[in-house]
């Protein structure tokens, strides 16, 4: 017979507070209430992966935050910028959150991650986040200058799906690990007339000793 420890379920952490106390209380509230909706919905749309469930605050918050903050960091002046494929919001609506002087525009082709975000743009009150149900490859040639993405495709694919849609001197930030200088070696000669790679920052989570990377391709011509 087990004990009562082993019966026991796992622990879902919320660590932000203790990992970010420089971020307002509103914000961490904010962040907490989006961890709550996350789970919830969850149960009914695939958002994040069972086993990354209980530690979601590391995994996907803390990750969307340090992220957000190397790419804003870099680039000050960003008025306005897409998340492609920003499914569970991340980084997409936790850069809107942590910068609501940014436009932040979600693009999801799956109409019950829209729904979600679209809930989770009102609730949590981001009135500069606003969400698209389209595919990246439907973007208007031109309309964009500054993107990001967190597992959407490998950086050669990405780059090739926003050819036309991300503007001369535009700029596509990566969020990636720490092997991007694989992906970055699998970019065809073609491209490489087109984008210039280059690492704008490094980060690791509160947890654990894996390094992350924000990865920018310029559109240079």
């Amino acid at each position: 017979m087990k004990d009562n420890k082993e019966q026991e379920a796992p622990i879902i952490h919320w660590r932000i507070d203790e990992w970010f106390p420089d971020l307002s209380p509103d914000l961490r509230t904010r962040l907490k209430t989006y961890h709550e909706e996350l789970i919830k919905f969850n149960r009914t749309v695939n958002l994040i992966s069972p086993k990354t469930l209980f530690v979601a605050d590391a995994l996907h918050f803390a990750d969307a935050i340090l992220a957000s903050q190397v790419i804003y960091k870099a680039n000050p002046k960003i008025d306005k910028i897409f998340d492609l494929g920003s499914g569970n919001g991340f980084p997409g609506l936790v850069f809107a959150l942590l910068y609501p002087q940014v436009q932040v525009v979600l693009i999801e082709s799956d109409i019950k991650k829209v729904e979600f975000l679209k809930h989770m743009a009102a609730m949590l009150k981001a009135s500069n986040c606003t969400v698209e149900h389209r595919t990246v490859e439907s973007m208007p040639d031109n309309s964009m200058q500054f993107v990001m993405a967190r597992g959407f495709n490998s950086i050669s694919k990405a780059i090739m799906l926003v050819r036309k849609s991300v503007q001369k001197g535009g700029a596509f930030y990566h969020l990636k690990s720490e092997e991007w200088g694989i992906e970055v070696g699998e970019i065809p000669t073609q491209l490489c007339s087109i984008w210039s790679p280059s690492l704008v920052g490094e980060y690791k989570l509160p947890v654990g000793a894996v390094k992350f990377s924000v990865v920018k391709t310029e559109k240079i011509a």
